[in-house]
């Protein structure tokens, strides 16, 4: 389960980003080879290598609520950079642990990481416009903590792109509206730059999802999210019923999620 792939493949390149502690290397991995395993071998990666900059957070991080000091948003940033690093490794994680998914699934992975590490670099870069570093600030690794609670590849799509990278439709023109209030142009374009791309990631989801289940039942979606994750992590504090329609959720699922409401 957990032998290294061979040198050369994909696979081995997506198991040594995972495990890379080297702050270089998660920002800037070489390209990806164009050799695949054969045949794919299932791995679970129990955890990612952390580069000694990213040092855990003791307790939950507050999300600043003034954002007019560049320490505030620079604090900001930083937790998204983290959340960005945390998907790329778990775009790595699912290559590595549907192994015998389908092919385009697989490759598909491949280039949504690239996209997240991409992302990790615009956020780094702005980190270090406002007078901060990577790992000036703690972190958490929450993603981390419950992605690999899916023991299959639709409980996959359905919890990190249908469930969190959904969620993300809501919170990047949320935090890019406050960042814009903050005086912080810049930092909002970054915001709706992430929010526009998230909306082919969650498109890539949706499209698997279906595919898997002959539809798109919300009640499916809901019974394949990992327990006790429940669809109220799934939505921001704004619902953007737009920005989820533009990645391919239907009217009746959308309004089921912005609608739902635990029973317990």
């Amino acid at each position: 389960m957990h032998h290294s792939p061979a040198p050369g493949t994909v696979e081995a390149w997506a198991y040594e980003y995972i495990g890379a502690r080297s702050l270089a290397h998660k920002l800037a991995p070489p390209a990806p080879p164009s050799h695949w395993e054969a045949p794919p071998l299932v791995r679970n990666v129990p955890a990612p290598g952390r580069p000694p900059e990213l040092v855990p957070a003791r307790r939950t991080r507050d999300v600043p609520e003034e954002l007019s000091d560049p320490r505030a948003r620079a604090k900001l940033l930083h937790s998204f950079f983290q959340h960005e690093l945390q998907a790329a490794e778990l775009m790595c994680w699912a290559l590595l642990r549907f192994a015998d998914a389908e092919p385009r699934f697989r490759e598909g992975l491949l280039g949504i990481c690239r996209d997240e590490i991409r992302h990790m670099n615009i956020y780094q870069a702005e980190i270090e416009r406002l007078g901060f570093r990577v790992g000036d600030f703690p972190v958490r690794d929450w993603f981390w903590q419950r992605v690999p609670l899916c023991a299959s590849k639709l409980e996959f799509v359905a919890l990190m792109g249908m469930g969190l990278e959904g969620a993300n439709l809501d919170h990047a023109p949320f935090f890019g509206r406050r960042l814009m209030r903050a005086g912080d142009t810049r930092a909002a374009g970054v915001q709706e730059l992430i929010a526009r791309e998230e909306i082919g990631h969650v498109r890539f989801a949706v499209y698997w999802f279906e595919r898997w289940t002959n539809g798109q039942s919300f009640e499916t979606w809901r019974a394949a999210l990992p327990k006790p994750l429940s669809p109220l992590l799934m939505r921001g504090k704004e619902f953007d019923r737009q920005a989820r329609s533009s990645a391919g959720m239907n009217a009746p699922f959308v309004a089921a999620l912005e609608s739902w409401q635990s029973s317990e």
